[in-house]
């Protein structure tokens, strides 16, 4: 019996430091491909740091954050509208962040108005987040299949 529930927990952690490490690489990848052009210019909030550091500060938070809401998430049993949920969180996080840097980066050093600032995070942001958005569900889909405990 203890077998089975240690198989079970092994699975879960599996499963999820998995999860953990898709969400934290497509973040960084999504947020350097869509905004990535910014990364010479100076940060509005913090003049010494670089965009790497940011990049990888905004992967670190988006994966905790995710991750526990996918876990969340996970009672769900309809796996289209799962799925449909985490792909619109995934999006608006992502864009989120693309606001984040091209705010801090580029727009707070000239006149761009917020209507401005939404169309240009969205004109950088569309082809990179549907792009790694609609690889990460389906590697998130395929990590939920493959390890699950029998």
């Amino acid at each position: 019996m203890k077998s089975i529930s240690q198989n079970k927990l092994i699975f879960f952690l599996k499963k999820y430091i998995l999860v953990g490490l898709l969400l934290f690489t497509s973040t960084f990848i999504e947020i350097y491909w869509a905004v990535g052009k910014f990364s010479k210019n100076i940060s509005s909030g913090c003049m010494d740091c670089s965009f790497i550091e940011e990049a990888i500060l905004m992967s670190l938070l988006t994966t905790f954050f995710l991750t526990f809401l996918f876990l969340a998430l996970s009672l769900i049993k309809n796996l289209y509208l799962k799925r449909t949920i985490e792909l619109i969180i995934l999006i608006l996080v992502w864009l989120f962040w693309n606001h984040t840097v091209f705010v801090d980066r580029e727009s707070s050093w000239s006149t761009y108005t917020f209507k401005e600032e939404l169309f240009y995070t969205f004109s950088n942001s569309i082809l990179p987040v549907l792009v790694v958005s609609t690889v990460t569900i389906i590697a998130l889909n395929y990590i939920s299949k493959s390890h699950e405990p029998n």
